[in-house]
């Protein structure tokens, strides 16, 4: 599996260092920042990569707070996050919580984006 995260956003990586301290088999760990590749893999923008978390499983690209619930799901620290936003009502409201933080983080993060 690989998490293409934005390194650069203090935010972002401070949670993903989180994560990483784990040290789960099987998560390459991929910053966003001015990678021409991560756009090719995921078939991203830079735009779109910055405005959330992405990940590649099974050759599927996923994106936003599923996102979130693929990466917990993987890590057994975690995995009572997954347990608990995979419910339905739950996953709808942190669905819509993470869009409205993932949009000021974006704001927050675009001058980093390529013109």
């Amino acid at each position: 599996m690989k998490v293409y995260f934005n390194n650069s956003c203090k935010i972002c990586k401070a949670e993903i260092d989180l994560y990483k301290k784990e040290k789960v088999d099987g998560i390459d760990w991929i910053d966003i920042t001015n990678n021409n590749l991560a756009e090719r893999e995921t078939s991203k923008s830079d735009k779109q990569l910055l405005r959330r978390l992405h990940v590649i499983e099974n050759q599927k690209v996923i994106e936003g707070a599923e996102a979130f619930l693929i990466l917990w799901k993987k890590m057994p620290k975690y995995k009572f996050l997954y347990n608990f936003f995979k419910l339905p009502i739950i996953f709808n409201l942190f669905s819509f919580g993470y869009e409205i933080i993932a949009f000021f983080l974006y704001l927050k993060n675009k001058k980093q984006l390529k013109n």
